[in-house]
């Protein structure tokens, strides 16, 4: 006979409704259980449309944009920030102690409402409209990312899986490098940037079924955070270090990942790669999680989370002072290498920190986020027209990354919590 605690590493109970007071019929979907590796890939399937598309694909879509609108670089920077802006507003809106609805309802909810705006980018044709699909995109983006992570963490730290975290985090890479392959093969067949635009949010609303499958329902209580377990201040102080060093990361990868296309596409002789660069940032993005979480179980998150912060400094530098092909493949490599290795130790190190319900603290590292990606692209937008090019934005946003790597050694996570590998 198959032992029951075994069953309980490979499935998860779930919340079956009822009608009328009978139980489901078999055969309704409904009734069913799910596997830990079904939901991280409903994880890894939301995070690919909600951040990889949602949030990441007006990179490859900007210069096109910037051709098509004549866009100054410093409104190109604008419209980046107000996705930011949007991020921040979510993050705080998500962080709520208390809202109504269950966190999958939420979590489908804005996947379909980042969808419908990703879309609705190609039917705007003024600033105001980009800035405010833009913000409304963001905020859905910030849901994804919490609901979702909060989603996949609680219930896969229920069977012991918490390994899984790197497959639910590949999404994003993954989402990145098929949204790339696709905005180069409608570039190549003259696609303009409307139908760019189309196309993502078409994508991205296609896959929702898949997340509301991969991930059912489960428990059907509202979003009410638990009270907060009693301790001592130092989980308290370590998440405010955390949270500045996350900030400070937020602003120091932002100018690259809005920027990179832009860069590449300005150097003639580095223009020939443009269809990958950004191809390669999703590529090497997938399994970085799994390989940062990886050394974070030898190094400690915090350690690796310095060493993380200090390789995309190089990346970062690399591709304003190394502007050949080679360099400008070693910064996609680098920084798709680390941005969700480093989002993903950040998070994994703020749930631990947590008292209580994980959504406050996952709250306040995204918020922080946000803010340094809000002031990233405007500021190097506005330099660039300053200075004529993206090496002093660059350069800053570099210094940043190793400020973070300082700020995070102040981090000590609590002794009997360890690493999500």
């Amino acid at each position: 006979m198959r032992d029951p605690a075994a069953r309980s590493r490979h499935s998860f109970p779930v919340y079956h409704p009822r009608k009328n007071g009978a139980p489901l019929m078999k055969g309704d979907h409904r009734h069913r259980t799910t596997t830990p590796v079904a939901l991280a890939l409903g994880g890894l399937v939301a995070l690919a449309a909600g951040m990889g598309v949602g949030r990441f694909v007006y990179t490859p879509i900007l210069p096109a944009m910037i051709e098509g609108l004549s866009l100054t670089k410093a409104e190109a920077g604008l419209i980046a920030s107000a996705n930011f802006l949007g991020y921040l507003i979510g993050a705080l809106v998500a962080a709520s102690p208390r809202m109504p609805g269950t966190r999958r309802a939420w979590l489908l909810g804005s996947l379909i409402f980042g969808a419908v705006t990703t879309g609705a980018m190609g039917l705007a044709s003024s600033l105001p409209a980009f800035l405010a699909l833009r913000c409304a995109g963001g905020a859905a983006s910030a849901f994804v990312l919490i609901f979702a992570s909060a989603l996949v963490f609680d219930r896969l730290a229920e069977v012991n899986r918490g390994g899984l975290s790197g497959l639910h985090f590949a999404g994003v890479g993954i989402g990145i490098a098929i949204s790339a392959a696709v905005v180069s093969a409608l570039l190549a067949f003259g696609a303009d940037w409307r139908v760019l635009w189309f196309a993502a949010g078409a994508a991205s609303l296609a896959v929702v079924p898949a997340v509301a499958w991969l991930v059912p329902e489960h428990d059907p209580s509202p979003l009410i955070a638990p009270p907060a377990h009693a301790g001592g201040g130092a989980p308290g102080r370590g998440l405010a270090a955390l949270t500045w060093a996350y900030g400070l990361f937020g602003f120091g990868y932002v100018v690259t990942a809005t920027f990179l296309v832009a860069i590449v596409r300005a150097n003639p002789e580095v223009q020939p790669i443009e269809p990958w660069i950004w191809m390669v940032v999703g590529l090497t993005a997938a399994p970085s999680v799994a390989l940062w979480g990886w050394l974070g179980t030898r190094l400690g998150v915090a350690s690796t989370f310095a060493v993380a912060c200090l390789v995309e400094a190089v990346g970062v530098a690399t591709s304003v002072l190394w502007p050949t092909r080679a360099g400008a493949l070693l910064a996609a490599v680098l920084l798709g290498g680390t941005v969700m290795g480093i989002t993903a130790l950040g998070l994994a190190g703020g749930r631990r920190l947590a008292a209580g319900d994980p959504r406050r603290a996952l709250g306040l590292l995204t918020a922080a986020f946000g803010v340094g990606q809000i002031v990233g692209p405007a500021l190097a937008g506005f330099l660039y027209d300053q200075t004529g090019s993206f090496v002093v934005p660059s350069l800053l946003a570099a210094g940043t990354l190793v400020a973070a790597a300082a700020t995070v050694t102040r981090v000590q996570l609590p002794p009997a919590l360890k690493p999500v590998a």
